[in-house]
């Protein structure tokens, strides 16, 4: 009897899989991220004598200052750059957040304090929970400002690392939490109070007794985090999974599948013991009208000059540091202070691409807020927008992939809105829109494109994190991994917001969807 050999299935991918997949090719022939910043110095310096010799101008809704672009081949603006190359690069804000953050989150994975943690949870949570908890903390680790986008991601590779999947999908999906994530949130933060400080100036234009409270989007931003976890989970499972899960990768010398050792055991004990005392006292330190961590003249925990929030980076450095010595220390690892030294130096010493990178981007952006290009782009976009003509939802749509279009170009949140605020606040007021839902629509297209653009801040500092798991990464990769996250993340938040809207929801305290009469 002949037996007949069945073919093998092979799956075609899908279109859109077709579409990620080009992407990436076309993306990673791009030159290196450290060469395309240095093209756009040139594009910019030659952009801004063009403008500014064409004499365009706008005038700033908020100050009502005539904004004009600033000509960089100027004699005077290229002596300016030349004195300020080195205060360029110190300067650019990520770049000691990363390092700093590095001192103590570093120290506790060279010291195995990370690898032990994660051995002692390999392969008790089932695939699909680690996503969807990757996705949800990534969003929480909004409330921690920026720090977030440094710790989690290298965080939640090792995860993935743990459980026997690919690092980068763990870390794709963590970055995209944060990132396309950043304006969804289950506890008030700084960002909250932040938009709150230009809305409500904005609002008064119209109504000088208007009042709100940095919670006007709260409700939304709490239901945001349920729907952006469930869709985030579909896209790291049907569109990242597939292409990286089963694929080669460096080789970090972390064994999943050794055991945790009795001392191991002890020493994450005793580490736990000591964060829970840290935290402990950091609590201590909010309580009480004139607590430590307040802002001295408001008493708020929450605005940006509150002793937390201000000094929200070296706390999260020593919520890694001390646990990191406690467990060395027991574990045997660390004998003396020449130990932790060392274990500092190996920490830092990985990040000789990233410091690279920082110098030209801090370049870039200093040339491009020099060159006033930024905001032109946002005054005049705001004015095309306004006189567009639409009304009802279809506006709303509108200002929400307007404000994703300006993220791509003018990444700093507060900067932006301080610009768009007095514009698209007191106009949407008159359409019958409360500044609440005009702030929310804004945040929205602020977050979705955030992870997709190589000029957004923590570009470079993902590049870097991810060429530690493959050295040929390119900016590529990245693009077409972020892409189905910012587009599903677009298409399900807009949706929400309709949602809320037709059923004239509240958005929050003190923020409804219409004007109240």
């Amino acid at each position: 009897m002949e037996l007949r050999k069945e073919k093998e299935v092979v799956k075609k991918p899908s279109l859109f899989m077709r579409f990620l997949n080009r992407v990436e090719i076309v993306g990673n022939k791009l030159p290196d991220p450290v060469t395309i910043f240095v093209i756009l110095w040139f594009l910019i310096i030659g952009i801004s004598a063009i403008v500014a010799n064409s004499g365009v101008t706008a005038v700033h809704p908020g100050t009502g200052e005539t904004v004009a672009a600033v000509n960089l081949l100027s004699k005077e603006q290229m002596q300016l750059f030349l004195k300020n190359v080195v205060s360029n690069f110190t300067s650019f804000a990520p770049l000691g957040l990363v390092l700093v953050t590095m001192l103590g989150a570093g120290l506790a994975e060279k010291v195995g304090m990370m690898e032990s943690l994660l051995k002692s949870f390999a392969g008790k949570i089932p695939p699909q929970l680690v996503t969807a908890t990757t996705i949800l903390v990534g969003i929480v680790a909004n409330c921690v400002a920026d720090a977030g986008f440094v710790v989690f991601p290298p965080l939640a590779a090792l995860i993935y690392l743990g459980i026997g999947r690919h690092p980068l999908t763990g870390m794709f999906a963590a970055y995209a939490g944060v990132a396309a994530g950043f304006s969804a949130n289950i506890i008030i933060s700084m960002s909250d109070a932040l938009v709150a400080g230009f809305t409500i100036p904005a609002a008064q234009i119209i109504e000088a007794s208007y009042t709100s409270t940095p919670a006007m989007n709260y409700y939304f931003l709490c239901a945001s985090s349920v729907l952006l976890t469930v869709v985030g989970t579909f896209v790291t499972e049907r569109y990242i999974a597939p292409r990286f899960d089963g694929t080669p990768y460096e080789d970090t010398g972390y064994d999943a599948t050794a055991e945790v050792t009795g001392k191991e055991k002890k020493a994450l004990k005793y580490a736990g013991l000591s964060v829970l005392v840290f935290v402990v006292i950091v609590v201590a330190l909010c309580i009480g009208p004139n607590a430590f961590m307040a802002d001295t003249e408001t008493g708020s925990l929450v605005s940006s000059n509150s002793t937390l929030m201000a000094g929200m980076v070296p706390l999260i450095t020593l919520l890694f540091f001390i646990p990191g010595v406690v467990y060395g220390v027991v574990a045997g690892k660390i004998k003396s202070d020449k130990d932790v030294a060392a274990l500092l130096y190996d920490s830092i010493s990985g990040m000789g691409s990233y410091i690279v990178l920082a110098f030209a981007a801090g370049q870039f952006l200093a040339l491009f807020n020099a060159s006033n290009l930024s905001s032109l782009l946002a005054i005049i976009g705001a004015e095309w927008l306004e006189n567009v003509g639409l009304t009802g939802p279809t506006l709303i749509i509108a200002f929400v992939l307007f404000s994703s279009v300006i993220n791509l170009f003018v990444g700093s949140m507060s900067a932006k809105w301080a610009i768009m605020a007095p514009i698209f606040v007191p106009m949407f007021m008159l359409l019958g829109y409360s500044p609440a839902l005009t702030q929310m629509a804004y945040r929205i297209g602020d977050s979705i494109t955030n992870p997709m653009s190589p000029i957004f801040t923590y570009f470079p500092v993902m590049l870097a994190y991810a060429k530690k798991y493959d050295k040929d990464m390119g900016i590529g990769t990245i693009m077409s991994a972020m892409l189905p996250y910012s587009l599903v993340f677009a298409i399900a938040w807009i949706l929400l917001l309709l949602v809320f809207i037709v059923f004239n929801l509240p958005l929050g305290i003190g923020g409804s969807i219409y004007m109240t009469m």
